[in-house]
């Protein structure tokens, strides 16, 4: 199995202070204090203890949460904070076309820790694949300074190769997507956009036509997530994770697209 290098050096420690919804902000109590909820807003980085692992996540200023582990497993929720306390529901997905070791590809699960804004977070991870195979993780992560470079469609506007495939991938100056593997006949099809152009975090969502073979279950199935432009690394690398459910089950795929 190929796993990708999902690597942000060059941390620091950057204040954040957000206030907005999905329980990211301030509480009033009924005593009339406040208490200001910590913002897990960015892209944050670490490893996972119990697996070894490199752990990134992504987290909107909406709430959007990706948590992507190193094999190409992801776990998508919306981040939930009360104080410093985080808390996520999440669905977990293995990287289409490989499963997890029982052969599921999904699961659902919960993630629970706490966060300081701008600096650190620390999770621990309870899912269970649909197969009934229960994980556990236990994640230490930092803060990226990547979060503070911003977002806009013409730091993405490229031609990329995707590492996982080998397919070239156009994205234009509108935000449009479009590629084909010959390999598999998969034609692609989307957008990507940001709704917050402080963060260096992208919504992304596109559909595949045309898969022959194995893939010929992602037709149609409408794929969304998030995704973030690494310029740490050279060339640059746009990381996505995407997922979907359809009639025949539900598919993540996580890669990452190499400027060319």
């Amino acid at each position: 199995m190929r796993k990708l290098r999902l690597e942000f050096p060059g941390m620091v420690l950057v204040a954040v202070v957000l206030a907005g919804c999905n329980g990211i902000g301030s509480d009033s109590g009924s005593s009339g204090s406040t208490t200001t909820n910590q913002s897990p807003v960015g892209v944050w980085s670490g490893m996972d203890s119990i697996t070894g692992l490199s752990v990134t996540a992504l987290i909107s200023s909406s709430g959007q949460a990706v948590f992507l582990r190193s094999d190409g497993v992801q776990f998508d929720g919306t981040a939930q904070v009360t104080g410093s306390s985080l808390a996520v529901a999440v669905d977990g997905y293995a990287s289409f076309p490989t499963t997890f070791s029982d052969g599921s590809s999904s699961g659902v699960g919960t993630l629970s820790g706490t966060v300081s804004a701008g600096s650190s977070m620390t999770v621990s991870l309870s899912f269970t694949t649909s197969g009934n195979t229960a994980l556990a993780g236990n994640w230490t992560l930092t803060f990226s300074s990547l979060t503070g470079t911003g977002s806009s469609l013409g730091a993405v506007t490229a031609t990329y190769t995707d590492v996982t495939t080998g397919a070239t991938v156009a994205i234009d100056g509108l935000g449009n997507i479009n590629s084909q593997d010959p390999s598999t006949g998969c034609v692609l099809s989307g957008t990507i956009s940001t709704s917050d152009t402080a963060y260096d975090i992208y919504q992304i969502d596109f559909t595949y036509k045309s898969c022959t073979g194995s893939y010929a279950v992602l037709n149609a199935v409408e794929l969304s997530g998030l995704a973030v432009l690494n310029t740490n690394v050279s060339p640059v690398q746009l990381v996505i994770a995407v997922a979907g459910q359809a009639s025949g089950g539900s598919y993540g795929i996580t890669t990452a697209l190499t400027a060319t």
